[in-house]
């Protein structure tokens, strides 16, 4: 377990406070992440990673010349805000556009596509290659859906030599892109993470059991067998993986494999299966270069390995041994850098508190201690909806709620004692639930509150008429933002009854309190009832079984919400 931390809420700040202090020959602190500290003589395209922290050295410890320009570090397993990933983009360029690569998991498709959105808007050409390595997450024909794992390393790598040689935008796009189609993992795992301040781990395995394709976030693998020994697991990894070899590699090619620790199986232990598994690459005529062993893409205290082949050409060959310079990761030597004069962080996405009317700021005032009890609520229930989340999730909904309300709650609460109207409120709220809760249900619920918060304004009171139509703006930006539909077995299950039961309540005549409560009925009720369905989105779809029985953790955190608003609006009445 995570034994060495001050504040579990505060691990990541702290974290990164202190790998900033040990690598600034490498790189400086910017809002949202690191970016290097040195700049070429020419200025190259810019290369930003990025994800949820506790995986290092991804991410941030493959900042430097070569490598990447600049790393998003999100807070615990939990993507980066898209607030976050504009900062260090915005950062790291230097006037050739922006390259951001990342694992393909939900929260950070949709925080990165809004902060690509946002770049373009201000004139930064910005690209985007999700890295999709891992073979456990989806059939062949389905690769675009598969997650990033330890390929990371390999995408990183290729588009950081290919910007340091000087290639435009396209070329880096086109040759990230050659690196992922060829780069193919596999990972097991014998225990689960704990995160700093929990009292268990995010998932179990067995007792002399081992989960074969299990994610590094603890996301369910795709089969369970006995411990084998060293060369019956290298025999494993390497049989998957060579079934997969990319359509236009030889099978005899040359190979570069990579051997990944994730937190606990330690060196010697991986070079036990290593050179079982050299021996089989080389039984079956495949030409081993230049392999790589320790650890690359860790979850903290995992118990487990990962094996990624990446299949060369000639391309690919002269970038993955391009000379480069990071935190963790170098080969041979790079010259010609200066250091760069640190300048304030430009943070120009703060809003300031504009003019509000008395009645939106009185609505504020609600909007606040409604956060206030939201958080307070979460805090409760946060133990039992990360239990349901690690059924067929990663067991991080609680956490990621809890921490996207308090900062919310804070936010509002500023805001109000700045005199902001509800609008302005909600905006400041859901900024902070995006960059503090992460995931996809911290780009949820920003982007919901947000909605909301145009939906009430600054200029007007609030009645029960704009507060069902900012509902229904809610319901409508989750649907298209998320891409979820009822019966997808995610939180849409629970909006919609509710949003369209408030609308309908209304418009019969029903009083405020009345109509809410009957819509929050109807919250509860849909989202109980997802404990019979099948998980089709997110990180549950490949193990959607795993879940029946079970109701959707996001489902049943927006019920909850619903119905400590509605006490909170009994009290305010």
């Amino acid at each position: 377990m995570t034994r060495l931390f001050n504040d579990p809420d505060e691990f990541v700040e702290d974290s990164v406070a202190g790998f900033v202090a040990a690598s600034g020959r490498w790189v400086r602190p910017v809002t949202g992440g690191v970016v290097r500290s040195t700049r070429g003589a020419e200025p190259t395209v810019a290369v930003v990673v990025g994800g949820g922290s506790g995986h290092y050295p991804a991410f941030a410890g493959l900042v430097g010349p070569g490598f990447a320009h600049g790393a998003v570090m999100g807070n615990l397993f939990a993507s980066p805000s898209a607030h976050q990933v504009r900062s260090v983009a915005k950062a790291a360029h230097e006037g050739r556009g922006v390259l951001l690569s990342y694992g393909n998991y939900a929260g950070d498709v949709l925080h990165f596509t809004q902060a690509q959105d946002r770049l373009r808007e201000a004139g930064i050409d910005c690209r985007t290659v999700t890295v999709t390595d891992d073979i456990s997450s989806a059939p062949p024909h389905e690769r675009e859906k598969r997650r990033g794992i330890a390929g990371d390393l390999v995408v990183f790598k290729t588009a950081g030599a290919a910007a340091e040689q000087g290639h435009d935008l396209d070329d880096v796009e086109r040759l990230a892109r050659l690196a992922n189609d060829r780069t193919r993992s596999l990972g097991v795992a014998f225990g689960g993470c704990t995160l700093p301040g929990a009292t268990e781990p995010l998932f179990t395995v067995p007792q002399g059991r081992m989960a074969v394709g299990l994610g590094i976030h603890g996301e369910p693998g795709i089969d369970e067998v006995d411990i084998p020994t060293a060369a019956e697991l290298a025999q494993l990894l390497v049989e998957r993986l060579l079934a997969e070899r990319p359509d236009d590699a030889a099978p005899t090619g040359r190979v570069v494999p990579i051997l990944n620790g994730l937190g606990s199986v330690k060196y010697e232990e991986l070079y036990v299966v290593y050179g079982a598994v050299d021996r089989l690459l080389t039984e079956a005529g495949v030409e081993v270069v230049s392999p790589e062993v320790g650890e690359f893409c860790t979850s903290f205290d995992m118990a487990g390995v990962s094996l990624t082949l990446l299949w060369l050409d000639d391309e690919l060959d002269r970038l993955w041994h391009a000379s480069c310079d990071t935190p963790a990761f170098r080969r041979g030597s790079v010259d010609g850098r200066v250091v760069v004069t640190t300048v304030a962080d430009d943070d120009d996405e703060i809003e300031t508190i504009g003019p509000a009317a008395e009645e939106s700021r009185r609505a504020a005032a609600v909007v606040a201690h409604a956060l206030d009890a939201v958080a307070a609520m979460l805090d409760d229930q946060a133990d039992e909806l990360g239990r349901i989340d690690r059924i067929a999730g990663d067991g991080d909904h609680g956490i990621g709620m809890q921490r996207g309300s308090r900062a919310a709650a804070a936010a509002a609460s500023r805001a109000v004692t700045a005199g902001a109207g509800a609008r302005t409120a909600l905006q400041h709220a859901g900024d902070a639930w995006a960059d503090k809760g992460g995931g996809t249900s911290g780009a949820i619920w920003g982007e919901m509150l947000v909605d909301l918060g145009a939906a009430l304004g600054d200029d007007d009171a609030v009645d029960a008429s704009a507060l069902s139509a900012g509902v229904g703006r809610m319901k409508d930006a989750v649907m298209s933002f998320g891409k979820a539909t009822v019966g997808d077995k995610t939180m849409i299950d629970a909006i919609v009854p509710f949003a369209d039961t408030l609308r309908d309540r209304l418009a019969q005549g029903d009083a405020l309190l009345d109509a809410w409560a009957t819509a929050a009925d109807a919250a509860q009720a849909a989202a109980e009832a997802t404990a019979q369905l099948t998980a089709r989105l997110g990180r549950a779809r490949t193990h959607g079984d795993r879940s029946l029985g079970t109701p959707d953790p996001g489902a049943v955190s927006f019920a909850l919400v619903t119905r400590t608003v509605l006490d909170v609006l009994k009290e305010d009445a």
